[in-house]
């Protein structure tokens, strides 16, 4: 059985791991998901009370 090392590297040389690649840098560059996540790192740093 092939060891988790192994197996990762074999994941990320697959064309699988290309398309996950692409499809979050697609969503990393749309302005709402951005937004959102600027929002929720603001609630987890406290920047936002209430």
């Amino acid at each position: 059985m092939a060891s988790l090392i192994d197996r990762i590297k074999g994941y990320v040389n697959s064309p699988q791991a290309r398309q996950a690649r692409a499809r979050a840098e697609r969503v990393a560059r749309d302005p709402r998901t951005r937004a959102k996540a600027r929002g929720l790192l603001a609630r987890l740093r406290g920047g936002r009370r209430h």
